[in-house]
């Protein structure tokens, strides 16, 4: 398969096409390499360049939270605009993209206006195809996927993706499709759930402290029943990350939008905001005055394997130690770059775990 990458920061593409990915995760510098090196994989600011001859196209933009929870399709709406603009041949168009239900259609719509200005007459099919990776584990996640959903109205649009998706599925066909609608509404339900079980958990955890409780054999007690699996049972500080925070609060407003209120996905994401805060409340119940004590963190992306740290727990302990005068050593393998852009020097950055440890007065792995 031949793929072209498109985008309109001229810096990143120059920064691909030398071989240097743009984020960290596991095994993309190599295969970004050899598939570069190999001719199958290109990097362009053009969109004219990058469409041409292709069968599909994937609009895998940002769709970032708005101030109401809802989305910011802005990205989303001047992709299509652009392949509207472009696009000379018939083509398969797939919103890759995190979108409220509807947002294909929308798609459609505006590439079809495009096409309606120039007076073209194409075959355009706007499928959804949401992602599921998870970072720190994306590649494996896409070459050996659990799922890959498909929302299509047309059959040519099911026949080009069931040949796309093809070389993946020899071992079992884990290929769904499915309506357009439905698609889309999948993956923020499935986020959701996962963001759901957590925050559950923490909440249970939160009460084993009260009462005596070990929550470590309460989740085991609890995963053996086959009904409720052992996965996502673990307690901790709270979820970060760009996809459950913000796909729980846009799955919350596509429902107010309609006169809908989601009470307990709305409850998932209250919750979630103050277990981040709970590791602060144990420190002040161990430590006392935090002023001029030293707090080690060890981990400051939102979990492991990954530079991301969007959201993610540490940003808001730090910021809380910070303003109760503490003093923040910090390591992480991955993300203290991203981190330091954010603090500068108010955080000691240190070499390594142990470093940061060094005459620390607690260590928070975080």
């Amino acid at each position: 398969i031949d793929v072209w990458c498109i985008d309109v920061d001229r810096s990143k593409i120059e920064r691909l096409e030398r071989g240097e990915t743009t984020i960290y995760e596991p095994g993309l510098d190599e295969m970004l390499r050899r598939n570069a090196e190999d001719g199958r994989l290109h990097f362009t600011t053009s969109i004219a360049e990058g469409i041409d001859n292709a069968e599909v196209v994937f609009i895998a933009v940002g769709t970032p939270s708005q101030c109401n929870g809802g989305v910011d399709l802005s990205y989303v709406t001047e992709a299509a605009l652009q392949i509207g603009r472009h696009i000379d041949h018939d083509v398969v168009v797939a919103t890759k993209s995190t979108v409220p239900v509807g947002t294909s259609r929308l798609v459609a719509s505006i590439i079809e206006e495009q096409l309606s200005q120039r007076g073209a007459k194409l075959d355009i099919d706007v499928v959804a195809n949401p992602e599921f990776l998870k970072e720190g584990a994306a590649i494996k996640d896409f070459m050996s996927p659990d799922r890959v959903v498909v929302g299509v109205d047309s059959e040519r649009a099911k026949r080009v993706m069931a040949r796309l998706y093809k070389p993946f599925m020899f071992i079992s066909d884990r290929l769904m499709f499915m309506d357009v609608a439905s698609a889309e509404l999948t993956k923020y339900a499935s986020n959701a759930m996962l963001a759901a079980r957590i925050s559950f958990m923490n909440e249970i955890a939160n009460l084993c402290d009260k009462v005596g409780a070990n929550i470590d054999m309460v989740r085991k007690g609890m995963g053996t029943d086959e009904r409720i699996g052992s996965k996502f049972l673990y307690a901790g500080c709270g979820y970060g990350g760009s996809c459950f925070p913000k796909d729980v609060r846009a799955l919350a407003s596509t429902a107010r939008s309609l006169g809908m209120t989601m009470e307990i996905i709305e409850a998932v994401d209250r919750v979630n905001g103050r277990q981040k805060g709970v590791i602060v409340d144990k420190l002040r119940e161990a430590l006392g005055e935090l002023r001029g004590k030293r707090i080690a963190l060890w981990g400051l992306s939102f979990k492991p394997e990954t530079d991301d740290i969007r959201e993610a727990p540490s940003r808001v302990v730090i910021d809380a130690l910070l303003e109760s005068e503490a003093e923040v050593a910090a390591f992480d393998p991955e993300a203290m770059e991203a981190c330091r852009e954010i603090y500068g020097e108010r955080v000691v950055w240190a070499k390594d775990m142990y470093d940061a440890a060094m005459e620390a007065d607690a260590i928070v792995l975080i």
